[in-house]
């Protein structure tokens, strides 16, 4: 008889359960991650929508043969509507227009999540959010030169998106208990800089050739995921009644009987999981309605959290590459290199406070810890970043731990914790909604924040970071009263400790 190889023998040691959470946890990684890829690639393609045209040369004519080319500050090489002197505040406009109907979409989305399947609501947003990636791409193709046009296709897509959050973190939220659910989420939070990453590469590649392909590959992508979603996401996590599988017929042999264990999860349908799809039972728990929510322990004071704390992310993530390049007098490409540690940063700084916050079972504490580090912190990089390329990226990845830490932490492990609360009496139907609220609260900040930023910095740097400094004190403040429960509370469990 053959032994069984080690490999296989590692594989077979799993049962079933854990083998549907790694696949639900690396399924719903890679389709958010194509949320953020497709979304990515605006930032990279607004240099080709409005160029430098006094660079352009252009090539001598007949009857200028000899002479070398000259340059014409005239010369039109922008793409129309944003070839003119406002070209900023067009840019701009799209930015705004995305963000906020993704924020006002958010709260509608985690109500309309909670009444359907989550697969084919997801399946359904992703699609969409494919077609209008697609949609602005094709401006580049037919020639569009229409304001209106791509204002209106990024506020459809902003709308279309809001499926996307509430609905991984609710599938994610029903495969892992509270035990470890910070370290879990930590890392699987990570998907939103693997997607951004993904898309400035993808978008770049195509960017000087044809800009729209920069929209159109990664609209097609994520329209791909959704048919992978549709054909693959199990959104329940319940007891598992397997098939029988009679048209195998397996004998003795170890290994053939190990290779069917790793198979078994793959090509066994839990019976009852397709009945909570399928079938309503009349003893489904009915979703809860928005005010319901609101009164939930803690949702408030975390939403509003969220608020100053994705306020200052966002004015990282959007004017950090240009901050860069002003006060280190760096081009472009390097201080866009720069800027990636910032996510590197946010990446560890979200496992970590993923890790802590499950040893002490207190989130609000360590995310108020981390609160009133990341204020002074902040500061600290605008005075000392540009003494030498090491202090650069030490401060990069300590900023980008502390800022995105708390962001992570309440958008995933809270958020879970909260709509899976005590109060609901096992009504894990409420976690959409509840994870729509904090985050559609938190988008309002990333609607804000680039947006105030633009106004202070044209009265200099200092402005916009005692306003990002402030933001951080504030969200800190609307922590305090979660924070004296946790500390009053002699519960030593895992989890959101309000009452």
């Amino acid at each position: 008889m053959a032994p069984v190889p080690p490999g296989i023998r590692f594989l077979a040691s799993f049962n079933r359960d854990q083998w549907y959470k790694a696949f639900t946890f690396a399924l719903t990684f890679l389709l958010y991650t194509s949320f953020h890829l497709s979304r990515k690639p605006i930032s990279i393609v607004k240099s080709e929508l409005h160029k430098n045209c006094s660079h352009v040369m252009r090539a001598p004519t007949e009857s200028s043969s000899g002479q070398q080319p000259v340059l014409h500050p005239e010369l039109d090489c922008s793409w129309k509507p944003f070839d003119r002197n406002n070209y900023k505040q067009l840019l701009g406009a799209m930015d705004y227009s995305f963000l906020c109907a993704y924020a006002i979409g958010m709260y509608l989305s985690g109500i309309i999540g909670e009444r359907l399947p989550i697969r084919l609501y997801l399946t359904v947003g992703m699609l969409t959010s494919g077609l209008f990636t697609c949609l602005f791409g094709l401006g580049y193709v037919y020639d569009i030169h229409s304001l209106g046009f791509y204002v209106f296709v990024q506020v459809a897509n902003g709308l279309v998106q809001t499926t996307g959050w509430p609905s991984v973190v609710t599938c994610i939220g029903n495969w892992f208990g509270k035990g470890r659910r910070g370290l879990i989420m930590g890392l699987w939070n990570s998907h939103t800089s693997v997607g951004n990453i993904l898309g400035s590469l993808i978008a770049g590649y195509y960017v000087s050739s044809n800009w729209g392909l920069s929209f159109i590959v990664p609209g097609v992508i994520i329209a791909a995921m959704g048919v992978i979603c549709f054909l693959f996401l199990i959104e329940h996590y319940g007891p598992h009644n397997c098939c029988s599988l009679d048209i195998f017929s397996f004998s003795d042999h170890s290994l053939r009987s190990a290779v069917f264990e790793i198979l078994r999860p793959a090509l066994c349908v839990p019976v009852q999981q397709q009945q909570v799809v399928v079938v309503k039972s009349e003893a489904e728990p009915s979703p809860i309605s928005f005010m319901r929510a609101l009164r939930i322990p803690g949702v408030v004071e975390f939403s509003l959290c969220l608020l100053f704390a994705k306020l200052v992310s966002y004015t990282f993530l959007f004017w950090l590459p240009l901050y860069i390049t002003k006060a280190a007098h760096l081009d472009a490409k390097k201080a866009g290199d720069l800027s990636t540690l910032f996510d590197v940063g946010g990446i560890v700084g979200g496992i970590l406070a993923g890790v802590i916050s499950d040893k002490m079972g207190k989130r609000a504490t360590t995310c108020a810890v981390m609160l009133l580090l990341a204020a002074p912190t902040v500061y600290t990089f605008r005075c000392v970043t540009f003494i030498s390329l090491f202090t650069v990226v030490c401060m990069l990845l300590v900023c980008g731990g502390l800022v995105n830490g708390p962001y992570a932490l309440i958008t995933t492990a809270v958020s879970a914790d909260l709509g899976t609360h005590k109060s609901l009496k096992g009504n894990a139907r409420a976690l959409s909604t509840v994870t729509a609220i904090i985050d559609g609260t938190g988008s309002v900040g990333a609607a804000v924040g680039p947006l105030l930023a633009g106004l202070l910095s044209a009265q200099g740097w200092d402005q916009v970071f005692y306003m990002l400094m402030t933001a951080d004190f504030l969200a800190l403040l609307l922590l305090l009263r979660l924070v004296m429960k946790e500390h009053c509370s002699h519960r030593k469990r895992p989890g959101v400790a309000v009452e």
